[in-house]
């Protein structure tokens, strides 16, 4: 088996954490890696429904998701329901057309603070993408483009913000390498403390 058939085997293994859905979070820096890891665990679970934060998420309200996510997803999820959201249009400024997330037997919550306060309580795991917020910045700033330059600049501030006030690394299950996408053993040094 793969390294990512192992993972996911065991979160295919754990207990529902809302409704019947393993909720699994994948929290790191912008541009650490998060969305293409999670594409690829999603594969290896067998397509399971991904939630990108970044719907959710509004230039006005880069980190007031969490009503969006509860109220949406996560609420008919502990019904037993499917979840249906809005995405946010960049581009637009405005949501779109409602989205369903499946209430399958496990759903990825990826983005910047999945795995935050808030959240915790219902998570099945939370995954770690191990990358310094410098470099995964860098990385992000070179993806988007330099047209992106200054909303990457309040960007960085406000996730700097949010992580200094409820961090989610401390919490981690496991991390992931967030330059090669190998799962790491331990979250070096800062067990597991989930709250």
């Amino acid at each position: 088996m793969t390294e990512l058939g192992d993972l996911a085997a065991l979160l295919t293994a754990l207990p529902p954490s809302v409704g019947p859905v393993r909720l699994v979070a994948v929290d790191g820096h912008a541009g650490s890696g998060k969305t293409c890891f999670a594409d690829r665990l999603a594969a290896a679970l067998g397509d399971a429904p991904v939630v990108h934060l970044d719907d959710l998420a509004t230039h006005e309200e880069p980190f007031g998701w969490t009503g969006r996510l509860h109220d949406q997803v996560l609420a008919p999820f502990a019904r037993g329901e499917d979840g249906t959201y809005r995405a946010y249009d960049w581009t637009l400024h405005r949501f779109g057309a409602p989205r369903t997330v499946p209430a399958a037997p496990v759903v990825i919550v990826e983005g910047v603070g999945a795995g935050r306060r808030a959240v915790r309580p219902v998570l099945a795991h939370l995954l770690w993408m191990e990358l310094d917020a410098v470099s995964a910045n860098e990385r992000g700033l070179l993806r988007d483009g330099p047209e992106l330059a200054s909303f990457w600049q309040g960007w960085i501030r406000a996730e700097r913000a949010h992580f200094a006030a409820d961090p989610s690394r401390p919490h981690a299950d496991l991390t992931v390498d967030g330059i090669t996408g190998r799962i790491l053993r331990g979250t070096h040094g800062e067990p597991s403390q989930r709250s």
